[in-house]
């Protein structure tokens, strides 16, 4: 690429994505940890649960 203010900008957001992705490397179980994946778990342990306590 040639310079320009394009390729700045580009340089500038690849930078930011280096810096995000370093920062965020050691929590990833944490950004990705949902409600909803955590609801439907304990849904499903407790359907679990009901057939061992109804046999």
């Amino acid at each position: 690429m040639k310079p320009s203010a394009y390729y700045d900008r580009v340089v500038d957001v690849m930078e930011e994505l280096v810096k995000f992705t370093l920062l965020t490397r050691d929590v990833s179980e944490y950004l990705t940890d949902r409600y909803s994946e955590r609801k439907e778990s304990a849904a499903t342990f407790e359907k679990r649960a009901n057939l061992k306590n109804a046999v």
